[in-house]
């Protein structure tokens, strides 16, 4: 709860600022760093306190450098290509989670019974550090040809002014500009979120569950393509609307659910539309935002994923 409310409050303010010129670059390295080295340092820690609050710290930050990241796409791609480039990002995005998923499973989950020179700890670790390395490594050619097109020219004073502009944005949208409020995306997360507690309540093996994760990262790589081909074809909209209908099916599903059979089923509904909903609604968001304020309004985005 506390890093849900850290995030919603800094989002906006640290968009906002990042929407001047040559500071979004700047704002998404920083916080890949910090979050890179938090997660990594999860592994090490030999105390609760020590590890919630590092875990506390990464996660703030991941969730700001993903901020930063979905705003930078009207500066890489053209309107016409944003729903194709959007899909792909989530689908090799998926697909490449896979790589550190199966090393930290193999590591964590059959590494101290199968190998045995293996503790639980060090295996702990492994996990911690192949995500976070893998994440620095992914992030490299971004980091490296990313240039901010669209911006805004930096005044004196400018926190300041980049509150005065949040305030006003809200009013802006809140009275002309309705069509921003993409409340649906926080069931979105939610769902996101929850799959794994499903599974938890029913007390289904946990080597299970995480194999049904890894496979639905798979379907969600599939799903994204997909809808990437689709949406040359179709509007966006009616795609993010079948999307929701397709994940509104699933959430109904979820309550028949008794056994690993049907939770394989449920990660694999959820997979068919995840990547695609996610693609399709960043895509459309940048399509219907201002280029130059992208950073601000990405930041008001990440909080209707919030509630």
């Amino acid at each position: 709860a506390v890093i849900t409310i850290v995030v919603a409050l800094l989002g906006p303010v640290c968009g906002a600022i990042s929407d001047y010129k040559g500071m979004k670059k700047i704002f998404f390295t920083s916080t890949v760093a910090v979050g890179v080295c938090g997660c990594i340092l999860n592994g090490f820690a030999c105390q609760w306190i020590v590890f919630l609050l590092l875990f506390a710290v990464t996660k703030i930050f991941y969730n700001m450098s993903l901020m930063f990241y979905d705003s930078m796409l009207n500066d890489i791609t053209t309107e016409e290509r944003m729903d194709e480039v959007s899909s792909y990002g989530y689908a090799w995005g998926y697909l490449g989670s896979c790589i550190p998923f199966l090393i930290a499973l193999v590591a964590y989950v059959l590494g101290p019974d199968m190998v045995g020179i293996i503790s639980g700890k060090l295996s702990m670790a492994i996990g911690f550090a192949v995500t976070g390395l893998w994440w620095l490594l992914v992030t490299v050619p971004l980091i490296k040809n990313y240039k901010q097109i669209n911006y805004v020219e930096k005044k004196e004073h400018a926190v300041r002014s980049a509150f005065r502009r949040i305030f006003e944005t809200i009013r802006f949208i809140a009275t002309k500009d309705k069509k921003v409020f993409f409340l649906y995306i926080d069931g979105v997360g939610t769902i996101i979120d929850n799959c794994i507690n499903i599974g938890t309540d029913l007390n289904l093996s946990t080597v299970g569950q995480v194999i049904c994760l890894l496979a639905t990262q798979v379907v969600a790589f599939g799903g994204s393509l997909v809808f990437a081909k689709l949406s040359k074809k179709y509007d966006t909209v009616q795609l993010i609307l079948v999307c929701i209908a397709g994940y509104f099916i699933v959430c109904l599903y979820a309550l028949t659910l008794k056994n690993l059979i049907g939770f394989s089923f449920l990660a694999f509904g959820v997979g068919c539309f995840q990547g695609s909903i996610q693609s399709l609604s960043r895509s459309y968001f940048s399509k219907i935002i201002p280029p130059d304020n992208s950073g601000e309004y990405f930041g008001l985005y990440d909080i209707f994923s919030k509630g």
